[in-house]
């Protein structure tokens, strides 16, 4: 959907317009950030630097100025609370801090759209807290769309307005989270058969 592998069959389309098949660099133009479970910083870089680029080339109305892109940085810096570490080489952030440099640097760009890959795996309860946060913040505060796959249920039922869930590519339920997680199918190909009341 994002451009880094090409669909075997469908399509894709975002307002009607088939976005499959685009390179990755045209999707973001056309307004989809993405932020994924595993970081990819420019490692040699500072915190800033990275989510400058993030604003400089991901804006969806083309290039923006290096001036434009510092103060967009600054500001999804200051969204994810990242911005006493603007100075820092990248290496100086855990992996919670460079999850929100990811989201920080998609931000940047002004997405109408935010994808989000499993940005929630691993982290323990007060990054956890502040992750929910932020996401929360991302949906109500800017009114971005947020198309996001996680597997930490405590994170889905308080922020997800409508689940779906798939199980090897089919679909087992789809609705308000709290239903869909009671859902037997959704029960027994998540936490076995033992667990189904």
């Amino acid at each position: 959907m994002v451009g880094l592998e090409r669909p075997t069959h469908g399509s894709v389309r975002l307002n009607g317009v088939r976005i499959d098949g685009l390179g990755a660099h045209t999707v973001r133009r056309k307004g989809i950030g993405m932020a994924m479970q595993r970081p990819l910083p420019f490692g040699s870089m500072t915190v800033l630097d990275n989510v400058v680029l993030g604003a400089m080339f991901g804006d969806r109305h083309g290039v923006v100025s290096e001036r434009e892109a510092r103060r967009r940085a600054a500001e999804s810096l200051a969204f994810v609370e990242l911005e006493e570490r603007a100075g820092q080489p990248v290496s100086s952030l855990n992996l919670h801090q460079l999850r929100f440099l990811e989201l920080a640097k998609a931000l940047a760009g002004r997405p109408k759209l935010l994808l989000l890959d499993e940005v929630m795996a691993g982290l323990n309860e007060s990054e956890l807290a502040a992750s929910v946060e932020i996401v929360r913040n991302i949906r109500d505060r800017l009114g971005t769309a947020i198309l996001w796959v996680e597997h930490v249920m405590s994170a889905v039922i308080q922020l997800a307005e409508r689940a779906i869930v798939l199980n090897f590519g089919a679909l087992l339920a789809e609705g308000e989270p709290a239903v869909v997680m009671r859902d037997p199918q959704v029960v027994e190909a998540y936490l076995g058969r033992a667990r189904v009341a």
